[in-house]
């Protein structure tokens, strides 16, 4: 079988876009989804993203990271797959759409900028070593003094796989503050394995952990990622962050063929 595919990219994280509104993918298959995702086998990227029919909503985004499977939560793969949805004539320049945690609104602008509204949230562990927050997936973030000088995939791994996450483990974050509101972030993704250019909930979860530490008191943040810069809105009270919004590209790569 031969299946069309997208490829998108949000600063530097990439993705296999695959219109499945006919329900005809493999979606078990994670041994194919792992092949696609590979750099060297297949077409190569950081996570493969399905869009499908939802009985409600304007579309639903199934996402599965790129060891082949499904996962929580993908910033940037949502913001992608908006740009997607409305090269597919699916929407136009506003939607909403079901993902594993629940709704999310999203706005697509000029030049291939999307904003995307993420989960809201109350739960946020501060330790002196670090910060622990969902944004719609499980994030670590903590400080450091160079980012450039951080062993990102080896300290990412040792506290992704350590007993703190246990086997569900989870993403890890490095942050360098560069001014009042902006940050420097080099992130571990779980279920890649390795650092990615660019996490769309991980930098979430950063501007959400400074300004609970105090390091900002800022309601927009800019993150600069090795892929490129990202902003992150919110409102804050008594300790809940609410009306989250990430915004940053969502660029067409190429699209193509390949049989499956």
């Amino acid at each position: 079988m031969t299946i069309a595919f997208h490829k998108y990219q949000g600063t530097g994280n990439d993705f296999i876009m695959i219109d499945n509104r006919t329900e005809v993918f493999p979606k078990a298959d994670t041994k194919l989804i792992e092949r696609l995702c590979d750099r060297k086998f297949g077409i190569g990227a950081d996570g493969l993203i399905l869009l499908e029919n939802d009985p409600v909503q304007d579309f639903k985004m199934v996402y599965y990271n790129s060891d082949g499977n499904e996962s929580s939560m993908c910033g940037n793969g949502g913001r992608c797959l908006v740009a997607f949805a409305k090269s597919l004539g699916v929407i136009d320049v506003e939607t909403t759409f079901d993902a594993t945690d629940g709704l999310h609104f999203a706005t697509v602008y000029e030049n291939d900028m999307v904003s995307l509204q993420m989960k809201d949230v109350d739960a946020i562990t501060v330790t002196p070593e670090y910060v622990f927050l969902d944004t719609g997936s499980p994030h670590h973030v903590e400080v450091v003094d160079s980012v450039a000088a951080t062993d990102v995939a080896g300290r990412g791994a040792k506290v992704r796989y350590s007993d703190l996450y246990g086997q569900r483990g989870s993403n890890v974050n490095f942050v360098e503050q560069e001014g009042d509101a902006v940050f420097k972030v080099r992130t571990y993704e779980r279920g890649v394995e390795d650092e990615t250019l660019s996490c769309g909930t991980g930098v979430t979860a950063v501007a959400i952990a400074m300004r609970s530490l105090g390091k900002t008191h800022a309601d927009e943040v800019t993150l600069n990622v090795p892929g490129g810069q990202l902003q992150v809105s919110f409102f804050v009270n008594d300790g809940v962050y609410s009306n989250v919004f990430l915004k940053g590209p969502a660029t067409f790569v190429f699209k193509g063929e390949i049989s499956i």
